[in-house]
């Protein structure tokens, strides 16, 4: 079984190394010889993390696709450009395609899906969530008897990175983030990272498939890290929660929602206590109840693990004739975020004065919201105090109206932060 990289970087070159490395292994599960024979590269000069004696290597990755000895393409270059051309390409000659990038299958899955259909070939991508985690596998076949009610995933290494650090060293978000891109964990433009797209394009993949929609990236309300403060973290603490960066797709009621945001969670959760560049995704099905996938989220060995078990799919023909057999592509209709019920967490600077606490419960009230838990503390010689608030569940819209209310008041010192509280019940 002849195969053709596209992109020989990180991902790439730790699929050659597994596959050299657990070569008998690889053949005993597949029953057939892997070989990577083609890659397509950017510089053949330029040195690699693996060995290229045994590969024919171009800078010409149509060559790759378009080379009649090749069965199997696997896309690991990344972009929705050039590679959506090339998969294209791919699929048309009859060639099946593996591929870890997110970002080309939340924005085109549902086009190249159909095209793999046409062309009687498979497109997979369970690389392209959660890295080594098998999580896809998992949702499609190991909890294929469940109807999938929620899932809520830490999906991003370099955001868990950084709010871990900050939690634990009491550090502010731009020294982690520093910390982060000297470290490799973010690139030196982090907005894909700490502004949650990177973790809404999986949460689209991972609401397709446990949902039976279409990939739909557009409807994921996203929010990122980069406006949560140390006050934030320290409130959290107090209050017994730990603040992650969650993805979150539920079902109720026959709509859809998916939203991307910081999240406070209680301590005594396991996503709770998921830290540093590791991932972990909690699903929860009518049948089997909460279960929880955790693992490393990227990293060349843990990836090409992801990449290489669709490839021993493939050929031991263990996926279904109809690529898109696991999704039914219902028309589901989306929640809107307005609607969306949810403890929340308030963080105000105020004027210490009589009066001001009471003020703002009022306010609460008048939106049918109450107060779980309050922490009040005086920061400054001007005489004002932060003020943290739990609140009940309560739709988003309504929460936002009372907020609103509460910044045009004369003692409220700064916006008003508003963070979502998930119990994962």
């Amino acid at each position: 079984m002849n195969i053709g990289i596209l992109g020989l970087g990180t991902v790439g070159g730790g699929v050659v190394n597994v596959l050299n490395k657990n070569q008998n292994e690889i053949a005993r599960r597949s029953g057939a010889s892997i070989q990577v024979t083609h890659a397509a590269v950017r510089d053949i000069s330029q040195d690699r993390i693996c060995p290229t004696d045994n590969l024919e290597l171009t800078q010409d990755p149509f060559a790759v696709v378009n080379n009649t000895d090749i069965a199997i393409v696997l896309e690991l270059m990344g972009g929705t450009g050039l590679a959506k051309e090339l998969v294209e390409a791919a699929l048309k000659n009859g060639k099946h395609v593996i591929t870890a990038n997110k970002a080309l299958i939340a924005t085109h899955g549902n086009e190249l899906l159909a095209l793999a259909k046409d062309n009687n070939v498979h497109l997979l991508f369970e690389a392209a969530v959660a890295g080594g985690i098998p999580i896809l596998k998992s949702l499609e076949q190991g909890l294929s008897a469940n109807k999938i009610e929620m899932l809520a995933g830490i999906i991003n290494g370099t955001g868990n990175f950084i709010l871990t650090e900050m939690r634990d060293k009491g550090r502010d978000f731009a020294d982690v983030l520093k910390e982060a891109q000297a470290l490799g964990y973010a690139e030196a433009d982090p907005t894909f990272d700490v502004e949650g797209i990177d973790a809404a394009h999986k949460l689209a993949i991972l609401a397709s498939i446990a949902f039976g929609c279409e990939l739909q990236f557009d409807k994921v309300s996203t929010e990122g890290i980069s406006k949560i403060e140390g006050e934030d973290v320290v409130f959290a603490t107090e209050l017994g929660y730990s603040i992650k960066h969650l993805g979150i797709a539920k079902q109720t009621d026959g709509k859809i929602q998916m939203r991307v945001h910081p999240t406070l969670i209680p301590k005594t959760r396991l996503l709770a206590n998921v830290d540093g560049v590791m991932n972990a995704v909690l699903v929860k099905g009518n049948a089997v109840g909460p279960t929880l996938y955790y693992g490393a989220g990227a990293g060349d060995e843990a990836t090409a693990s992801a990449v290489i078990a669709d490839l021993v799919d493939i050929i031991k023909g263990t996926v279904s004739n109809d690529i898109l057999g696991w999704q039914s592509f219902e028309a589901m209709p989306h929640q809107a975020v307005d609607d969306i019920e949810s403890i929340f967490y308030l963080r105000l600077l105020a004027s210490d004065k009589p009066g001001v606490l009471a003020d703002i419960t009022s306010i609460l009230a008048e939106h049918n919201i109450s107060v779980e838990a309050v922490i009040q503390k005086q920061i400054d010689a001007q005489n004002n105090a932060h003020i943290a608030i739990i609140t009940n569940s309560v739709k988003t819209g309504e929460m936002n109206a009372a907020v609103d209310k509460i910044q045009k008041n004369d003692f409220i010192q700064e916006t008003v932060k508003i963070i979502h509280v998930e119990t994962l019940d």
